[in-house]
């Protein structure tokens, strides 16, 4: 039996007459010349509360901001100006 092919519609399958249009997201890191990695305050609006970077497609960045964005979180981390993770309580 030949597998039956749904026509296509919107930019997905099976969504009838529904037209997603992709809403347009800007940061104003885009908007600076480079990422500031000594701006702590600026770079936690980026990061979890487990340490984690958050993603382009969350943030609105650019391909080559979001790259900038993670060299300066990692520079920001080694220096210890930004934690590896929010509320880490050391074991000594």
């Amino acid at each position: 039996m030949a597998r039956q092919l749904r026509k296509k519609t919107g930019r997905q399958w099976g969504l009838g007459s529904r037209v997603i249009i992709p809403r347009r997201k800007t940061s104003e890191l885009n908007k600076l010349p480079e990422v500031p990695y000594k701006d702590v305050e600026l770079l936690k609006n980026y990061v979890t509360e487990r340490g984690r970077i958050i993603p382009r497609r969350i943030t609105g960045n650019t391909a080559q901001t979001q790259r900038d964005l993670t060299q300066a979180i990692k520079r920001a981390r080694n220096i210890a100006l930004l934690s590896f993770a929010e509320g880490y309580v050391s074991q000594d």
